[in-house]
C-alpha cells in the first residue's frame, strides 16, 4: 500500500470514527427525550428503542475501526461526544454553552490531536 493510499484510509477511517461519535452522541439526547416522556408510553418507547438501536449500530462500527486504528488513538477520540452534547443540548433543550464549555472542549481536541499525532 502507497503512502498517499494508507493517508487516504487513515483520513477516511477518522471520518467514519467521528461520525459514529455524532451518533454515538445522539443516543444521549434520545435518552433525555425518553426521560422527559411519560414512563411506558409510546414516545418514552420510541426514545428508548431509538436510543437502543443507535447504541447497537455504534458498537458494530466502534469494532470494525478498531480493525484499522489502536485501541488507544479511537478511545482518545471519544471525548467528542462532549462536544457534540453541548450542540444537541443547546439546540433541543435551550441549554447555554458557556466559555468555560468551549475552553474545555478545545483542550479535549487539542488533547486529541496530540494523541493521534504522535509518533509511535
Amino acid at each position: 500500500m502507497s503512502k498517499d493510499t494508507k493517508k487516504k484510509t487513515s483520513l477516511w477511517i477518522y471520518v467514519i470514527l467521528h461520525i459514529s461519535l455524532m451518533f454515538s452522541s445522539i443516543s444521549g439526547l434520545l435518552s433525555k427525550k425518553a426521560a422527559y416522556a411519560d414512563f411506558f408510553s409510546p414516545e418514552w418507547f420510541a426514545f428508548y428503542f431509538g436510543m437502543l438501536l443507535i447504541m447497537f449500530l455504534y458498537a458494530i462500527v466502534w469494532q470494525q475501526i478498531l480493525r484499522y486504528l489502536p485501541l488507544s488513538v479511537a478511545y482518545a477520540n471519544k471525548p467528542v461526544g462532549l462536544a457534540w452534547g453541548m450542540i444537541w443540548g443547546a439546540l433541543f433543550f435551550q441549554e447555554e454553552i458557556t466559555w468555560n464549555m468551549i475552553l474545555g472542549s478545545l483542550v479535549i481536541f487539542i488533547g486529541i490531536y496530540l494523541v493521534v499525532t504522535a509518533d509511535g
